[in-house]
């Protein structure tokens, strides 16, 4: 079991992977304007299936972490930015 991250690593990570989802899918926004809690699909950013693929992969390089497609917590960890980077942060404690 990973250890939970502290906040202040989290947050350190949240604008270098909000500027990784706006390169990877080559979104119209500033990286600044993903809300940390708002959510990633529907009403908040509207991603759908494949942005989640794009994300994962240039996540899985950058961090050297894997994101697997069939892992049940994945609605959890991509339901919005801080959910990401607290996941990122706490595979890279390990």
């Amino acid at each position: 079991m990973s250890q939970a991250p502290s906040p202040e690593s989290v947050e350190a990570l949240l604008p270098e992977i909000a500027a990784l989802i706006v390169s990877a899918l080559n979104l119209d926004i500033d990286a600044g304007e993903i809300e940390a809690d708002a959510p990633l699909f529907g009403d908040g950013l509207g991603l759908d299936s494949i942005d989640v693929l794009e994300i994962a992969l240039v996540i899985s390089k950058k961090y050297a972490i894997q994101l697997k497609s069939d892992n049940e917590d994945n609605i959890r960890i991509f339901s919005s930015l801080r959910a990401l980077g607290t996941y990122i942060a706490s595979q890279r404690s390990q």
